[in-house]
């Protein structure tokens, strides 16, 4: 009898956490190092939820919360799905987790049988397709192209649904490229779904709020209010609010699967932190001007690294609309000899590559499955950005 669970085998580690793990293990060894693979701002949290957190441990809110989230939470959860998505959900209706990334595997979890299928459009997030796998479900990659922005067409959407289609993940502004879906964009795949009434939706809208120039976030249900009663949508304070370590997520949706899920997280972790939650409450209902201050900043950073990906021998790079990340490709280094004499065969190659001879540490595309790309997170300094592009362009000028 083995020891390990058998779903152990359905898994690979996060590429993205491999790859920062490895830039610190290069740095504390001394190497000089600049890791573009972490994807978080570089901002601080701002000072009034700090506040809120520090006034909350004052207060005495240091006990176990409800399971599901304190109600001052749920409720200010309600309020911005109203006041910024115009959808109307009862407290009741949402939840809050350890991150985002809790909230959508209680969600596989309480809903995935052996042989049912979850679609999702590569390139994707890196968990997506582990938690599905783990949960006993079976991921179906729908692949987009570059020359469409990395945005799945209607289509394609239909071609991949079948009867054991249960899910649906869509995530925009995309991570690992960028990608955000216009209003009529989106109207195009929820026409498709809405000709499939057992497929439900689950859309990660992390990236909201991190959109760049003159384009309007909308979110499935928004555009297509026919899916409210099948749709789970997922949100958080990690990005907007530059608050990743408070591992707050949360999501809205029908009370039947948010019962479900808040069985399946009371014998988890029962309720995220209460500090946390305390800090959240204060970030949704808070001031929001530094939101729209950090977007331009992120904006500045996102052309600079495009520009000079642009000029770089072999690297193709589109202008992603949202999210803190670009996804270039190194189609163009495919074949060519690096510095070191080797052979660069895939987009796993090139960043392992770059990484010994330049010592910048990106994630290869392969691991969010499409390549050969590559993703770098442009949530560090300009400064930082401008060197590390350099020396991506020196790289790739002396692959011969």
């Amino acid at each position: 009898m083995a020891f390990l669970a058998d779903a152990l085998s359905r898994v690979k580690p996060s590429a993205t956490i491999a790859v920062s793990q490895k830039a610190r293990e290069l740095k504390a060894k001394g190497r000089d190092v600049i890791g573009l693979g972490a994807g978080e701002p570089d901002f601080d949290t701002p000072d009034n939820i700090k506040k809120a957190a520090i006034d909350a441990i004052n207060r005495g809110e240091t006990k176990y919360t409800p399971v599901s989230g304190i109600p001052e939470l749920r409720e200010a959860i309600a309020k911005k799905f109203k006041r910024e998505n115009g959808l109307d959900y009862t407290a009741a209706q949402t939840i809050v987790g350890t991150g985002g990334k809790q909230i959508l595997f209680n969600a596989f979890m309480a809903t995935l049988n052996p042989g049912d299928e979850v679609v999702i459009p590569a390139p994707y997030w890196v968990s997506y397709p582990e938690m599905v796998a783990l949960c006993g479900g079976t991921p179906v990659f729908v692949s987009t192209k570059q020359e469409n922005n990395f945005k799945l067409k209607a289509e394609d959407l239909e071609k991949v649904i079948t009867p054991k289609t249960k899910w649906f993940v869509f995530n925009s502004p995309s991570n690992p490229s960028g990608a955000a879906y216009s209003h009529d964009e989106l109207k195009a795949l929820t026409e498709v779904l809405m000709k499939h009434p057992h497929v439900w939706v689950l859309t990660d809208d992390m990236y909201e709020h991190l959109t760049y120039g003159d384009f309007k976030f909308a979110t499935p249900v928004e555009v297509e209010p026919g899916l409210y009663d099948r749709t789970l949508t997922m949100n958080g304070v990690s990005k907007a609010y530059a608050m990743t370590g408070w591992r707050i997520g949360y999501a809205a949706g029908p009370l039947e699967l948010i019962k479900a899920m808040d069985m399946i997280q009371g014998q988890q972790t029962s309720g995220a932190t209460s500090i946390a939650q305390w800090a959240a409450v204060e970030a949704l209902n808070g001031p929001q001007d530094f939101i729209s201050r950090n977007k331009e900043i992120f904006q500045g950073r996102r052309d600079l690294v495009v520009s000079m990906l642009n000029q770089a021998k072999g690297i193709s790079c589109p202008t992603p609309e949202g999210a803190f990340y670009v996804y270039p490709s190194c189609a163009g280094l495919i074949g060519k000899t690096a510095p070191s004499g080797k052979v660069i065969e895939t987009d796993e190659d090139f960043v392992s590559e770059l990484l010994e001879a330049e010592g910048v540490a990106v994630v290869h595309g392969s691991a969010f499955g499409l390549g050969p790309n590559f993703r770098i997170s442009y949530a560090t300094s300009e400064t930082q950005l401008e060197e590390a592009c350099r020396r991506i362009q020196r790289f790739c000028a002396a692959c011969k």
